[in-house]
Protein backbone atom coordinates (compact mmCIF):
# COMPACT_ATOMS: atom_id res chain seq x y z
CA UNK A 1 0.00 0.00 0.00
CA UNK A 2 1.02 3.44 -1.00
CA UNK A 3 0.22 5.94 1.36
CA UNK A 4 -0.42 9.79 0.09
CA UNK A 5 -0.05 12.24 3.24
CA UNK A 6 -1.32 15.84 3.07
CA UNK A 7 0.82 18.90 2.11
CA UNK A 8 0.37 19.92 5.94
CA UNK A 9 1.91 16.94 7.52
CA UNK A 10 4.27 15.36 4.76
CA UNK A 11 7.38 17.12 5.79
CA UNK A 12 6.49 17.68 9.30
CA UNK A 13 9.30 16.51 11.31
CA UNK A 14 8.61 14.70 15.13
CA UNK A 15 9.34 16.86 18.16
CA UNK A 16 12.96 17.09 18.99
CA UNK A 17 11.58 16.65 22.40
CA UNK A 18 9.76 13.78 22.23
CA UNK A 19 12.31 11.90 20.26
CA UNK A 20 14.66 12.82 22.91
CA UNK A 21 12.29 11.91 25.71
CA UNK A 22 12.89 7.96 24.07
CA UNK A 23 16.67 8.10 25.50
CA UNK A 24 14.98 9.48 29.08
CA UNK A 25 14.30 5.71 29.77
CA UNK A 26 17.47 3.48 29.55
CA UNK A 27 18.89 2.69 32.52
CA UNK A 28 21.28 5.52 34.38
CA UNK A 29 20.32 8.16 32.01
CA UNK A 30 20.06 11.85 33.52
CA UNK A 31 17.31 13.77 31.40
CA UNK A 32 18.08 17.47 31.57
CA UNK A 33 15.70 17.72 28.36
CA UNK A 34 12.10 17.57 29.90
CA UNK A 35 9.71 20.29 30.63
CA UNK A 36 7.96 18.06 33.23
CA UNK A 37 7.20 19.66 36.85
CA UNK A 38 9.44 18.47 39.99
CA UNK A 39 7.79 15.20 41.49
CA UNK A 40 7.31 17.32 44.45
CA UNK A 41 4.96 19.60 42.60
CA UNK A 42 1.55 17.86 42.09
CA UNK A 43 -1.29 18.48 44.89
CA UNK A 44 -1.78 14.89 44.36
CA UNK A 45 -3.59 14.65 48.01
CA UNK A 46 -5.76 17.43 47.21
CA UNK A 47 -6.88 16.03 43.52
CA UNK A 48 -7.64 12.93 45.26
CA UNK A 49 -9.52 14.59 48.01
CA UNK A 50 -11.50 16.68 45.64
CA UNK A 51 -11.88 13.88 42.95
CA UNK A 52 -13.36 11.58 45.75
CA UNK A 53 -15.80 14.14 46.80
CA UNK A 54 -17.21 14.72 42.59
CA UNK A 55 -17.62 10.88 42.40
CA UNK A 56 -19.25 10.33 45.72
CA UNK A 57 -21.74 13.45 45.57
CA UNK A 58 -22.41 13.75 41.70
CA UNK A 59 -20.86 11.74 39.61
CA UNK A 60 -22.61 12.43 36.63
CA UNK A 61 -21.69 15.60 36.42
CA UNK A 62 -18.10 14.97 35.56
CA UNK A 63 -18.99 11.74 33.56
CA UNK A 64 -21.42 13.55 31.06
CA UNK A 65 -20.76 15.57 28.19
CA UNK A 66 -20.55 19.47 28.71
CA UNK A 67 -21.00 22.87 26.84
CA UNK A 68 -17.69 23.47 24.38
CA UNK A 69 -17.17 27.16 26.02
CA UNK A 70 -16.04 25.22 29.69
CA UNK A 71 -16.75 24.67 33.10
CA UNK A 72 -18.84 27.88 33.53
CA UNK A 73 -17.55 28.16 37.08
CA UNK A 74 -14.18 28.28 35.96
CA UNK A 75 -14.27 30.12 33.58
CA UNK A 76 -15.97 32.75 36.09
CA UNK A 77 -13.25 32.28 38.39
CA UNK A 78 -11.02 32.37 35.81
CA UNK A 79 -11.91 35.69 34.91
CA UNK A 80 -12.24 37.46 37.76
CA UNK A 81 -8.71 36.01 38.94
CA UNK A 82 -6.94 37.52 35.99
CA UNK A 83 -8.96 40.92 35.80
CA UNK A 84 -8.22 40.96 40.05
CA UNK A 85 -4.69 39.95 40.33
CA UNK A 86 -3.21 40.63 36.31
CA UNK A 87 -5.54 43.51 35.59
CA UNK A 88 -5.89 40.85 32.13
CA UNK A 89 -9.51 40.65 30.64
CA UNK A 90 -12.20 42.96 29.91
CA UNK A 91 -15.91 43.39 29.20
CA UNK A 92 -14.60 42.93 24.92
CA UNK A 93 -13.30 39.38 26.50
CA UNK A 94 -14.56 36.19 26.69
CA UNK A 95 -12.63 33.08 28.09
CA UNK A 96 -12.22 29.43 26.56
CA UNK A 97 -11.15 26.50 28.58
CA UNK A 98 -9.19 24.69 26.11
CA UNK A 99 -7.12 20.87 26.31
CA UNK A 100 -3.61 22.11 27.15
CA UNK A 101 -2.69 25.55 25.69
CA UNK A 102 -1.13 23.68 22.93
CA UNK A 103 -4.72 23.67 21.79
CA UNK A 104 -5.05 27.33 21.98
CA UNK A 105 -1.85 27.51 19.04
CA UNK A 106 -3.72 25.18 17.15
CA UNK A 107 -7.23 26.67 17.86
CA UNK A 108 -5.71 30.58 17.05
CA UNK A 109 -3.96 28.99 13.79
CA UNK A 110 -7.07 27.47 12.41
CA UNK A 111 -9.05 30.39 12.94
CA UNK A 112 -7.01 33.16 12.20
CA UNK A 113 -4.33 32.30 9.78
CA UNK A 114 -4.42 30.78 6.19
CA UNK A 115 -2.12 28.29 4.35
CA UNK A 116 1.15 30.28 3.50
CA UNK A 117 0.47 33.41 5.64
CA UNK A 118 3.07 34.31 8.08
CA UNK A 119 3.30 33.99 11.81
CA UNK A 120 6.21 36.01 13.61
CA UNK A 121 7.94 33.80 16.47
CA UNK A 122 10.63 34.53 18.29
CA UNK A 123 14.18 33.29 18.06
CA UNK A 124 14.37 30.68 19.32
CA UNK A 125 10.87 29.60 21.12
CA UNK A 126 8.71 26.59 21.71
CA UNK A 127 8.99 23.47 19.51
CA UNK A 128 5.72 22.85 20.53
CA UNK A 129 3.98 25.50 19.15
CA UNK A 130 6.31 26.21 15.89
CA UNK A 131 5.25 22.41 14.77
CA UNK A 132 1.76 23.62 15.29
CA UNK A 133 2.13 26.63 13.47
CA UNK A 134 3.92 24.86 10.60
CA UNK A 135 0.91 21.92 10.34
CA UNK A 136 -1.15 24.98 8.80
CA UNK A 137 1.71 25.55 6.67
CA UNK A 138 1.66 28.83 8.03
CA UNK A 139 5.67 30.67 6.95
CA UNK A 140 7.49 31.28 10.24
CA UNK A 141 9.82 34.35 10.68
CA UNK A 142 11.86 34.61 13.48
CA UNK A 143 12.78 37.54 14.91
CA UNK A 144 15.98 37.58 17.44
CA UNK A 145 15.76 37.05 21.30
CA UNK A 146 18.01 39.45 23.18
CA UNK A 147 18.79 39.50 27.28
CA UNK A 148 15.58 41.53 27.52
CA UNK A 149 13.24 39.76 25.37
CA UNK A 150 12.27 40.23 21.28
CA UNK A 151 14.42 42.86 19.24
CA UNK A 152 12.19 45.54 18.66
CA UNK A 153 13.94 46.94 15.62
CA UNK A 154 14.31 43.32 13.69
CA UNK A 155 10.32 42.92 14.50
CA UNK A 156 9.47 46.26 12.82
CA UNK A 157 11.41 45.23 10.24
CA UNK A 158 10.08 42.02 9.67
CA UNK A 159 6.66 43.45 10.04
CA UNK A 160 7.30 46.14 7.26
CA UNK A 161 8.58 43.39 4.98
CA UNK A 162 6.02 40.91 5.87
CA UNK A 163 2.19 42.47 5.45
CA UNK A 164 0.68 39.23 5.00
CA UNK A 165 1.65 38.52 8.98
CA UNK A 166 -1.31 37.67 10.70
CA UNK A 167 0.41 37.35 14.61
CA UNK A 168 2.94 37.63 16.82
CA UNK A 169 3.65 34.38 18.89
CA UNK A 170 5.78 35.68 21.93
CA UNK A 171 6.47 33.99 25.67
CA UNK A 172 7.08 37.06 27.52
CA UNK A 173 7.74 35.34 31.16
CA UNK A 174 10.69 33.22 31.49
CA UNK A 175 10.63 32.14 27.73
CA UNK A 176 10.66 28.91 26.52
CA UNK A 177 13.79 28.14 25.73
CA UNK A 178 15.77 30.68 26.55
CA UNK A 179 14.27 31.48 29.97
CA UNK A 180 14.27 35.49 28.98
CA UNK A 181 11.44 37.90 30.42
CA UNK A 182 10.59 40.48 27.90
CA UNK A 183 10.98 44.11 29.90
CA UNK A 184 8.36 46.37 30.52
CA UNK A 185 9.61 48.51 27.65
CA UNK A 186 9.66 45.91 25.37
CA UNK A 187 6.23 44.87 26.20
CA UNK A 188 4.61 48.30 25.55
CA UNK A 189 6.82 48.48 22.46
CA UNK A 190 5.59 45.27 21.06
CA UNK A 191 1.44 46.15 21.32
CA UNK A 192 2.53 49.29 19.43
CA UNK A 193 3.96 47.53 16.58
CA UNK A 194 1.27 45.51 16.65
CA UNK A 195 -1.51 48.08 16.56
CA UNK A 196 0.83 50.24 14.16
CA UNK A 197 0.28 47.08 11.46
CA UNK A 198 -2.38 46.09 12.25
CA UNK A 199 -1.59 42.20 13.55
CA UNK A 200 -2.52 40.04 17.07
CA UNK A 201 -0.33 39.02 19.57
CA UNK A 202 -0.56 35.54 20.81
CA UNK A 203 0.95 36.04 24.18
CA UNK A 204 1.49 32.73 25.72
CA UNK A 205 2.24 32.68 29.38
CA UNK A 206 2.46 29.14 31.13
CA UNK A 207 5.51 30.22 33.46
CA UNK A 208 4.13 33.52 34.39
CA UNK A 209 3.60 32.37 38.12
CA UNK A 210 6.94 30.78 38.70
CA UNK A 211 8.73 33.49 39.49
CA UNK A 212 10.82 33.36 42.33
CA UNK A 213 13.04 36.53 42.43
CA UNK A 214 12.15 40.19 40.92
CA UNK A 215 9.56 42.09 39.73
CA UNK A 216 6.51 41.19 38.72
CA UNK A 217 6.23 42.73 35.35
CA UNK A 218 2.08 43.52 33.95
CA UNK A 219 0.85 41.09 31.10
CA UNK A 220 0.82 42.34 27.05
CA UNK A 221 -2.80 41.63 27.30
CA UNK A 222 -3.43 44.21 30.30
CA UNK A 223 -2.53 47.16 27.78
CA UNK A 224 -5.25 45.95 25.20
CA UNK A 225 -7.96 48.79 24.76
CA UNK A 226 -7.89 47.91 20.57
CA UNK A 227 -8.51 44.05 20.82
CA UNK A 228 -5.44 43.00 19.47
CA UNK A 229 -4.06 40.33 22.21
CA UNK A 230 -4.85 36.46 22.69
CA UNK A 231 -3.79 35.49 26.39
CA UNK A 232 -2.88 31.69 26.86
CA UNK A 233 -3.10 30.72 30.01
CA UNK A 234 -2.21 27.17 31.53
CA UNK A 235 -2.49 24.69 34.90
CA UNK A 236 0.13 22.22 33.33
CA UNK A 237 2.82 24.23 35.10
CA UNK A 238 1.37 25.02 38.69
CA UNK A 239 -0.99 22.01 38.98
CA UNK A 240 -0.65 19.22 36.25
CA UNK A 241 0.26 18.92 33.08
CA UNK A 242 -1.79 15.12 32.59
CA UNK A 243 -5.04 17.12 33.71
CA UNK A 244 -4.91 19.33 30.03
CA UNK A 245 -6.39 22.11 31.43
CA UNK A 246 -5.91 25.81 29.66
CA UNK A 247 -7.34 28.69 29.01
CA UNK A 248 -7.53 31.55 26.57
CA UNK A 249 -8.14 35.15 27.04
CA UNK A 250 -9.63 36.18 23.72
CA UNK A 251 -11.84 39.32 22.02
CA UNK A 252 -15.02 38.01 21.49
CA UNK A 253 -15.64 37.84 18.04
CA UNK A 254 -12.69 35.82 17.96
CA UNK A 255 -13.50 33.75 20.94
CA UNK A 256 -16.63 32.79 19.16
CA UNK A 257 -14.65 31.44 16.02
CA UNK A 258 -12.53 29.75 18.21
CA UNK A 259 -15.29 27.87 19.94
CA UNK A 260 -16.30 26.70 16.67
CA UNK A 261 -13.25 25.33 16.11
CA UNK A 262 -12.83 23.40 19.15
CA UNK A 263 -16.20 22.07 18.65
CA UNK A 264 -15.02 20.37 15.69
CA UNK A 265 -12.12 19.60 17.22
CA UNK A 266 -12.41 17.43 20.52
CA UNK A 267 -16.26 18.90 21.68
CA UNK A 268 -15.26 19.96 24.87
CA UNK A 269 -12.48 19.86 27.46
CA UNK A 270 -12.27 16.85 30.30
CA UNK A 271 -14.52 17.92 32.15
CA UNK A 272 -13.36 16.12 35.47
CA UNK A 273 -10.19 18.00 34.99
CA UNK A 274 -11.98 21.10 35.00
CA UNK A 275 -13.50 21.02 37.69
CA UNK A 276 -10.86 19.71 39.93
CA UNK A 277 -9.04 22.72 38.82
CA UNK A 278 -12.08 25.13 39.62
CA UNK A 279 -12.35 23.47 42.96
CA UNK A 280 -8.33 23.76 43.81
CA UNK A 281 -8.10 26.98 42.96
CA UNK A 282 -11.60 28.49 44.58
CA UNK A 283 -11.34 26.07 47.86
CA UNK A 284 -7.82 25.76 48.98
CA UNK A 285 -5.11 27.80 49.31
CA UNK A 286 -3.94 28.51 45.61
CA UNK A 287 -1.63 31.29 46.76
CA UNK A 288 0.17 29.12 49.19
CA UNK A 289 0.35 26.45 46.88
CA UNK A 290 2.05 28.92 43.84
CA UNK A 291 4.35 29.92 46.94
CA UNK A 292 5.01 26.22 47.56
CA UNK A 293 6.38 26.15 43.92
CA UNK A 294 8.31 29.01 43.92
CA UNK A 295 10.12 27.73 46.85
CA UNK A 296 10.97 24.61 45.12
CA UNK A 297 12.02 25.69 41.91
CA UNK A 298 14.08 28.84 43.25
CA UNK A 299 16.32 26.14 45.30
CA UNK A 300 16.78 24.09 42.04
CA UNK A 301 17.32 26.61 39.48
CA UNK A 302 19.93 28.05 42.28
CA UNK A 303 21.29 24.43 42.52
CA UNK A 304 21.75 24.10 39.32
CA UNK A 305 23.37 27.02 38.21
CA UNK A 306 25.98 26.93 41.38
CA UNK A 307 26.69 23.61 39.52
CA UNK A 308 26.91 25.34 35.95
CA UNK A 309 29.56 28.03 37.61
CA UNK A 310 31.49 24.72 39.36
CA UNK A 311 31.76 22.46 36.62
CA UNK A 312 31.43 24.59 32.95
CA UNK A 313 31.93 28.50 33.02
CA UNK A 314 33.56 29.90 31.55
CA UNK A 315 33.10 27.27 28.34
CA UNK A 316 29.83 27.00 28.58
CA UNK A 317 27.84 30.05 29.59
CA UNK A 318 24.09 30.97 30.33
CA UNK A 319 21.39 33.15 31.05
CA UNK A 320 20.76 33.71 34.84
CA UNK A 321 16.76 33.14 35.20
CA UNK A 322 14.00 34.49 37.40
CA UNK A 323 11.63 32.08 37.26
CA UNK A 324 10.22 29.24 35.43
CA UNK A 325 11.83 25.70 34.45
CA UNK A 326 14.46 26.27 32.01
CA UNK A 327 17.93 27.48 31.46
CA UNK A 328 19.93 28.52 27.89
CA UNK A 329 23.37 27.17 27.88
CA UNK A 330 25.63 28.51 24.80
CA UNK A 331 28.96 26.75 23.54
CA UNK A 332 31.67 28.45 22.38
CA UNK A 333 31.04 28.68 18.72
CA UNK A 334 33.73 26.78 17.34
CA UNK A 335 32.17 23.94 19.03
CA UNK A 336 29.57 21.26 17.05
CA UNK A 337 26.72 21.46 19.30
CA UNK A 338 24.65 18.57 17.26
CA UNK A 339 27.80 16.62 18.00
CA UNK A 340 28.07 17.64 21.62
CA UNK A 341 24.43 16.79 22.60
CA UNK A 342 24.88 13.25 20.80
CA UNK A 343 28.44 12.69 22.58
CA UNK A 344 26.21 13.49 25.47
CA UNK A 345 23.85 10.49 25.37
CA UNK A 346 26.57 8.55 25.08
CA UNK A 347 27.18 9.94 28.00
CA UNK A 348 24.05 9.10 29.45
CA UNK A 349 22.98 12.82 29.74
CA UNK A 350 19.88 14.09 27.56
CA UNK A 351 19.84 18.02 26.87
CA UNK A 352 18.17 19.71 23.56
CA UNK A 353 19.97 21.00 20.90
CA UNK A 354 19.39 24.46 20.28
CA UNK A 355 18.21 24.21 16.38
CA UNK A 356 14.85 22.95 17.48
CA UNK A 357 13.58 25.85 18.93
CA UNK A 358 14.34 27.88 15.40
CA UNK A 359 11.83 28.82 12.92
CA UNK A 360 14.33 28.01 10.81
CA UNK A 361 15.33 24.34 11.61
CA UNK A 362 18.14 24.11 9.20
CA UNK A 363 19.75 27.16 10.93
CA UNK A 364 22.90 27.23 12.89
CA UNK A 365 23.14 27.25 16.77
CA UNK A 366 25.67 26.92 19.13
CA UNK A 367 23.18 26.16 22.49
CA UNK A 368 21.30 23.98 23.82
CA UNK A 369 18.40 23.96 26.59
CA UNK A 370 18.71 22.39 30.06
CA UNK A 371 15.64 21.03 32.38
CA UNK A 372 16.16 21.27 36.32
CA UNK A 373 13.05 20.95 37.53
CA UNK A 374 12.23 17.18 36.85
CA UNK A 375 15.77 15.68 37.94
CA UNK A 376 17.13 15.14 41.89
CA UNK A 377 19.67 17.36 43.08
CA UNK A 378 21.79 13.96 42.55
CA UNK A 379 20.89 13.26 38.90
CA UNK A 380 21.71 17.09 38.24
CA UNK A 381 24.76 17.33 39.49
CA UNK A 382 25.57 14.01 37.75
CA UNK A 383 24.39 15.54 34.56
CA UNK A 384 26.28 19.06 34.52
CA UNK A 385 29.39 17.52 36.13
CA UNK A 386 29.10 15.06 32.58
CA UNK A 387 28.59 18.31 29.97
CA UNK A 388 31.04 19.83 31.98
CA UNK A 389 33.83 16.96 31.72
CA UNK A 390 32.75 16.69 27.51
CA UNK A 391 32.95 20.68 26.95
CA UNK A 392 36.72 20.23 28.08
CA UNK A 393 37.12 18.26 24.61
CA UNK A 394 35.97 21.28 22.71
Amino acid sequence: MEYHFSDRVSNLKPSAIREIFKYASVPGMVSLSAGNPSPEAFPAKEIAEISARILAENPISVLQYSVTEGYAPLREHMMTYMRENHRTGSDNDDILITTGAQQIMDLCTKALVNEREKIICEAPSFIGSLNTFRSYNARLVGVTVEHDGMNMEELEEKLRANPDVRLIYTIPNFQNPSGVTMSLEKRRKLYALAKKYGVLILEDNPYGDLRYSGESLPNIKSFDTDGIVIYAGSFSKVVSPGMRVAYTIAPKPVFQKLVVCKQGNDVHTNIWSQVVCDEFVTKYDFNAHLQRLRDIYAQKATFCMELLDQYCVPKITYHRIDGGLFIWCDLPENADMPAFCREAVQHKVCVVPGNAFLTDENAVSHSFRINFSTPTDEQLEQGIRTLGELIQAY
